[in-house]
């Protein structure tokens, strides 16, 4: 059964490769949703899959690539109404 989650990861994340970071661990992981940059510099996911590869997720944001500093991930689970197809990088918010 899918779920899915919404995270707000804060901290050094972009001009560093995150969301391609999160896009590559995403279809390795077979998660479905979009990765995106907000205007207030933090980096917000919404991913749907099976719970166990959302928790591996979960983990890899809190790592981040190479050139980040996390600092803090904001997690909210949410109801999956209408599922993905895919995974993409979305316009900044």
């Amino acid at each position: 059964m899918n779920q899915r989650f919404r995270a707000f990861v804060r901290g050094d994340v972009q001009g560093v490769s995150f969301r391609w970071y999160v896009a590559r661990e995403a279809a390795r992981l077979g998660i479905r949703g979009w990765v995106r940059n907000r205007f207030d510099g933090s980096v917000e996911v919404l991913a749907e899959g099976d719970r166990s590869s959302l928790e591996d997720m979960i983990r890899l944001l809190h790592r981040g690539p190479r050139l980040a500093r996390v600092e803090d991930v904001e997690i909210g689970w949410e109801a999956v109404d209408e599922p993905f197809r895919d995974f993409r990088i979305e316009r900044s918010a």
